[in-house]
């Protein structure tokens, strides 16, 4: 065999490897596109669905629903005390009235096998006593929002409707809380509330793709 015969072959090899490797980065990228779709898909579908649900009762509670799917309780009836992490009579009986419908939406076939998460995350806000360090004041904040958030896992997981009785094995393995400490906020009094986020699984695979392409 001639050294052009033999550098031919090894052209046509260098040519197949090059090829396969543009069709395996092509078919990477097609999946990752596939898994952002299906996430966005997802995430405005079921912001659909939680609207729909509470549209006749976002006006009453002062709530919102964020594109991203956080349900944010505004009422200043509803938010807690200064320093105090107690549940009023007033946010108990909205908590009554959209934890049940709101698992029942995320606990049907459609979505439970894409949520990795729910979280109740409490505020707070910077109002301490002015001896405070910045690191009390931290530290306070830490506990403080911990602690209505708690309060909230608490009130909703111990709820004897039938929806959430049957669901709490499930709430068990997904439901959390988180405390958050302060930000610049405008306004202070909304510090003193909680909201309800949605984590999905696509969200993960979404962050390694982008991460990856870093």
């Amino acid at each position: 065999m001639s050294i052009s015969d033999m550098m031919s072959g090894l052209m046509l090899v260098f040519l197949f490897i090059a090829i396969g490797f543009m069709i395996e980065m092509q078919s990477q990228k097609d999946s990752m596109k596939d898994i952002a779709i299906s996430y966005r898909d997802s995430k405005v579908n079921l912001n659909e669905v939680l609207y729909d649900e509470f549209e006749d009762d976002l006006k009453k509670w002062e709530a919102n629903i964020t594109k991203d799917n956080t349900v944010i309780f505004n009422s200043p009836k509803v938010l807690f005390e200064v320093n105090k992490s107690d549940l009023n009579f007033e946010f108990k009986t909205v908590l009554e009235e959209f934890f049940p419908r709101y698992v029942k939406i995320l606990t049907s076939k459609q979505y439970k096998d894409e949520i990795k998460e729910i979280r109740v995350e409490g505020h707070t806000s910077d109002k301490w006593a002015s001896t405070s360090s910045k690191k009390e004041i931290y530290l306070n904040n830490m506990k403080l929002s911990q602690s209505r958030a708690y309060e909230v896992l608490s009130y909703c997981y111990s709820l004897e409707d039938e929806v959430t009785k049957k669901n709490r094995p499930w709430l068990e393995k997904f439901f959390r809380a988180n405390g958050m400490a302060f930000s610049e906020l405008k306004d202070i009094k909304k510090a003193r509330r909680v909201e309800f986020t949605i984590q999905m699984k696509s969200e993960d695979k979404v962050y390694k793709i982008l991460n990856r392409e870093k």
